[in-house]
């Protein structure tokens, strides 16, 4: 990057519900600092739940990059005229404050993938600081994923799209930590630094990660007399909640996808669709109506990966439950223009929500984030930010599968969201046109539904919500810090 100096690294340590917080500055000054720390087993666990705790930054993945500004580029919400989230969904990328917010976001990306840097600068060379089988293999496995999931969002967003990627320019793909400028790149090297990332996660990863050989009932009780998932070291438990075995395989068939390799995209997503349990049951599960009955809005039974945070009630209430993110103020804007009023669907039937503000105004609101402020004992952690979800892995592999395959996924996915089975049509293209209303309905506020028309060059009638009269636009410039020579 230019003129991005990734100096300084903030690195949160946090085990079990402990708050101690552990923050290291790297540069020639305090490099001891870094070597100090990043050479223990404890040094690094603290190292990588810190960067763990950045991607739940607001201006990453706690907000920006899921709930707020990816939304907004797609009109997800209602604003107020004039304001920056106007000017996203006008695409206005000139405005002065939507490129700060978009800098601020890209700035944050690097910043989470320099401290993976500075991990990964450090491990081999400490590799015999790790004495607890699999732990080494764990901790790299999970940062070489981290740092292919955070560069692939930087391309999606400030990339060219993929079927006109072209000579474009592309923001680096950085593997060291340094003080220096990191040079533009060119998508063919970006593609391959990711795609080769990915590799080495998985390869890391899949003689070690527990998740293979549990389910995530179990992962989520170690050392509880109703499983035998008994770690000597918790860190161990709890994959769904970081970047597993099965969420470098879904990252894959996403990245895979997004390069129009479709063999690739579908071999890597049926093996997540495809796991099963030591006991013969699926590792990962469509949500369905039991879900959305127990409030369950997030549907964690499908998450490959999410992001635990412990600030979700409050986030929920001072984004969703105020009113600052709305859609509509009739039933008709979400049941018939969204969901296509079928009365069933338990997106339709449970996600949303109208509500009457202080100044009586009734406004939409998602629930998805809706969680308690306190989990009972007998209910699921739904705490989370889904990252990779099931949902996700079906459409890729009906757009990339035989039509006889593609049906069969079809026709489970609709069932489980309770809405009639159709027949999928044959064509390619218009397999795709009928899957993309359902990233828009299945990824609100994730933040999945912008890429998804990026990937396709929809045009602005195609996405729906998006003003009249404007031209979508998904070539975002570079921030102006990248051009300064």
């Amino acid at each position: 990057m230019k003129n991005i100096q990734l100096l300084i690294i903030a690195i949160i340590g946090v085990t079990a519900l402990s708050s101690c917080q552990k923050y290291l500055t790297v540069s020639p000054k305090t490099q001891v600092v870094q070597t100090v720390l990043l050479s223990t087993e404890t040094g690094y666990k603290d190292a990588l739940t810190g960067v763990y705790i950045q991607m739940k930054s607001n201006n990453s993945y706690g907000q920006n990059l899921t709930m707020t500004t990816i939304e907004q580029l797609i009109s997800s919400w209602d604003v107020t005229t004039n304001s920056t989230e106007q000017k996203l969904g006008l695409f206005n990328y000139t405005d002065a404050n939507v490129d700060a917010l978009m800098t601020t976001i890209y700035s944050q990306q690097y910043t989470i993938i320099a401290s993976v840097n500075a991990i990964l600068g450090q491990i081999d060379a400490n590799k015999s600081a790790f004495t607890t089988p699999g732990l080494y293999e764990l901790i790299k496995g999970e940062c070489l994923a981290i740092r292919a999931y955070c560069h692939f969002d930087v391309l999606r967003i400030w990339g060219p799209i993929p079927s006109a990627s072209g000579s474009a320019v592309i923001p680096p793909y950085v593997t060291v930590l340094s003080n220096q400028p990191n040079s533009l790149t060119n998508y063919t090297q970006f593609q391959g630094q990711l795609l080769s990332d990915l590799t080495d996660a998985e390869n890391l990863l899949k003689g070690v990660d527990p998740i293979l050989n549990y389910s995530l009932l179990n992962l989520s009780r170690p050392g509880s007399t109703a499983t035998t998932f008994n770690p000597t070291d918790t860190y161990f438990a709890f994959r769904y909640l970081r970047m597993n075995y099965y969420a470098v395989k879904a990252l894959q068939a996403r990245a895979y996808l997004w390069f129009n390799n479709t063999a690739k995209a579908y071999e890597c997503s049926k093996v997540v669709i495809s796991a099963i349990n030591p006991d013969g049951s699926v590792k990962f599960r469509l949500g369905n109506t039991s879900d959305m009955t127990a409030k369950d809005f997030a549907l964690t039974p499908e998450q490959v990966f999410g992001l635990y945070d412990f600030n979700l009630y409050t986030k929920y209430n001072n984004l969703f439950a105020n009113g600052t993110l709305k859609k509509g103020t009739a039933a008709t804007t979400i049941t018939t223009q969204l969901y296509g009023n079928t009365g069933t669907d338990i997106r339709e039937v449970n996600l949303w929500l109208l509500v009457t503000q202080p100044n009586q105004a009734k406004t939409y609101i998602c629930q998805k984030y809706n969680v308690p402020q306190t989990i009972a004992s007998a209910q699921a952690d739904v705490n989370r930010i889904p990252m990779l979800r099931l949902s996700e892995m079906y459409f890729i592999a009906m757009e990339t599968a035989p039509l006889s395959e593609a049906q069969t996924l079809w026709a489970a996915y609709r069932t489980a969201r309770n809405i009639p089975v159709t027949t999928l049509p044959s064509d390619p293209v218009l397999i795709q046109n009928t899957l993309l209303p359902e990233y828009r309905k299945e990824f609100y506020a994730e933040g999945q539904a912008f890429y998804a028309y990026k990937r396709l060059n929809s045009l602005t009638a195609s996405v729906l919500f998006v003003p009249t009269g404007s031209v979508i636009n998904y070539l975002f410039p570079l921030p102006k810090t990248e051009l300064v020579k």
